[in-house]
């Protein structure tokens, strides 16, 4: 208990501090797209397209340019972005380097194809002990918010919440997600979560609209069966969720 009181008083200050500043402007942020490959075998631009528009989102929501990295499998095709290149290694580097700079939380978003191994990432695999180690080594003690979206992400919940986290899944641990075809446009889980960025207040309610928008194409789609997208937060961030909100 005494633990959880001194984490709050913490947690209470960078509310505090969020009200001079928008809440992520001091926050690491990672955007990753891990895969071109579509659901067919060909290539997708629906990953690196989710990639540029979440991250215009959440540069327009107040995380800042210097402390927002991108990444895709190949960069070279967006020379204006000049993504880094989603490779573990690249990843751990880069995350290492914005949390020396910046001091608040983190935010890490993947999108690619998944199974219940992990997520695709390039030409391997990415699983859940990998992210979780990512996480633990360079974010330990911060307000962090992880977004897997891909099929069976939800294999991802049991490593890696923890008080502090709050881990969005774009499926359970045995479902498929949509839209990450050929000629698809981005996913659907993505679409949903970027337009419910819009208006949300906070990650919470980013969390519950984005599902309910989901749910709502896949009935509307009749895609099944229905993904039914993950939202798990630890006890400390559950407690400060209605604090950290993106308004100044």
């Amino acid at each position: 208990m005494r633990g959880l009181l001194a984490a709050l008083l913490v947690w209470f200050g960078l509310a505090a501090c969020a009200r001079a500043e928008p809440l992520l402007a001091d926050w690491a942020v990672l955007v990753v797209a891990a895969d071109r490959t579509g659901s067919n075998g060909g290539p997708t631009e629906a990953f690196d397209n989710a990639r540029r528009a979440l991250s215009e989102a959440l540069l327009a929501k107040g995380a800042k340019a210097e402390h927002l990295r991108q990444f895709s499998v190949e960069p070279a095709r967006d020379p204006a972005v000049r993504p880094l290149l989603s490779e573990p290694g690249e990843i751990d580097r880069t995350l290492g380097l914005l949390t020396r700079r910046a001091k608040g939380g983190c935010l890490l978003y993947f999108t690619s194809h998944g199974d219940p191994r992990g997520i695709v990432m390039g030409p391997g695999r990415y699983g859940p002990g990998e992210m979780g180690a990512l996480v633990d080594r360079h974010c330990p003690g911060r307000p962090t918010v992880v977004v897997v979206s891909a099929c069976y992400s939800g294999v991802f919940l049991p490593r890696l919440v923890k008080a502090e986290r709050l881990v969005l899944t774009a499926a359970r641990p045995d479902r498929s997600s949509f839209g990450c075809g050929e000629d698809d446009h981005m996913p659907v889980f993505d679409r949903c979560l970027l337009q419910s960025l819009r208006d949300a207040a906070d990650f919470g309610v980013l969390a519950r609209q984005a599902r309910l928008c989901v749910d709502a194409e896949e009935r509307a789609r009749r895609l099944r069966p229905p993904s039914e997208p993950q939202a798990q937060a630890g006890s400390e961030m559950r407690a400060m969720l209605p604090l950290l909100r993106f308004e100044p």
